[in-house]
C-alpha cells in the first residue's frame, strides 16, 4: 500500500484506462491527466438541470472542464448568473451575467476560451453568494466520495469561496459522469471534497450523509509553491498572518 497520493494516481489511471478501452471517451483527447469527457455527458447533465437545485439558483458555479459544457450553457439560456474558475485559478474567476451576452453568443461563452471573451473576471469579494457548485470528477462513490484530476483545484476553489462567504458547508455540490466512473471506494485526504448529487447517463444518485467537508483552506497542507502560483492563496495568506 502506497500513500494517498499514490493510491489516487492509481485509481485515476484505472479510470482513464477503462474509460478508453469501452470506447466511450470523447474529445479533447487523450483523456489521462484530465477530467475525461464521454458520450453521455448531456443526457448525464440534463438530470442536473431537472433538479430543484439547480431549477432554484440564481448564482451557479461550473468547472471549466468538457462534460460540465452544457452545464454553463444551460446556466447562461436559463438566465443564471454563471461562475467559473480560470485554470489553474491563476486569474481567479470569471463571472458570467446572461444579460450582458448577447443570447447567439452563449454556446461559445460557454467555453473556456469563450468565457474570458463574454465573462469578467472578479475577485472572489466581488462574487455573488452561489447556490449550487457543480464540479468535473475523475471517480466518484455512491456514498459521495470524489476523486479530481490531481491538482487539488477543485478543493481550493471551495474552501476559497468558503473563506469569503461566498458559500458554507451545506451548499450542494454535484457532478455527472460515466457509470464506469462510479466506484466502489477512493482513497480520501482531509481536504476533499464530498458530493451530494451524482448524475449519469442511466441514473441519478442522491447521496444521504455523506462525509464531513472541511471548512475552509487547510494550510498545512498548502506548499509554498503552490501558495506562490495562486495569487488568491498569496493575498489570503499575507491577510491571515497580518492579523495574527
Amino acid at each position: 500500500m502506497g500513500s494517498a497520493q499514490e493510491d489516487k494516481q492509481r485509481v485515476r489511471e484505472y479510470v482513464w484506462r477503462l474509460l478508453e478501452e469501452r470506447g466511450v471517451t470523447r474529445f479533447p483527447k487523450p483523456i489521462r491527466g484530465r477530467i475525461p469527457n464521454f458520450a453521455g455527458a448531456e443526457k448525464a447533465a440534463g438530470r442536473i438541470l431537472k433538479l430543484p437545485e439547480y431549477v432554484g439558483a440564481r448564482v451557479v458555479k461550473v468547472s471549466p472542464d468538457s462534460p460540465q459544457r452544457f452545464i454553463r450553457y444551460r446556466c447562461l439560456l436559463d438566465g443564471k448568473i454563471l461562475v467559473m474558475p480560470t485554470p489553474r485559478l491563476r486569474e481567479g474567476f470569471l463571472l458570467l451575467d446572461p444579460l450582458r451576452i448577447p443570447r447567439k453568443f452563449y454556446d461559445r461563452a460557454s467555453t473556456i476560451r469563450g468565457a474570458f471573451t463574454y465573462g469578467r473576471k472578479v475577485s472572489p469579494e466581488d462574487l455573488p453568494r452561489i447556490d449550487l457548485i457543480v464540479t468535473g470528477s475523475v471517480a466518484v462513490t455512491r456514498d459521495g466520495l470524489r476523486l479530481g484530476k490531481g491538482g487539488g483545484y477543485g478543493e481550493l476553489e471551495y474552501a476559497i469561496l468558503l473563506e469569503y462567504g461566498k458559500i458554507d458547508r451545506s451548499i450542494p455540490i454535484a457532478t455527472n459522469v460515466h457509470d464506469l466512473q462510479v466506484l466502489e471506494k477512493l482513497p480520501r485526504d482531509p481536504y476533499d471534497l464530498t458530493l451530494d448529487i451524482i448524475a449519469t447517463p442511466t441514473r441519478l444518485i442522491r447521496v444521504e450523509g455523506g462525509g464531513k467537508r472541511p471548512g475552509g483552506i487547510i494550510w498545512s497542507m498548502l506548499s509554498e509553491k503552490k501558495i506562490q502560483e495562486i495569487p488568491i492563496l498569496r493575498k489570503l495568506k499575507l491577510s491571515r498572518f497580518k492579523d495574527l
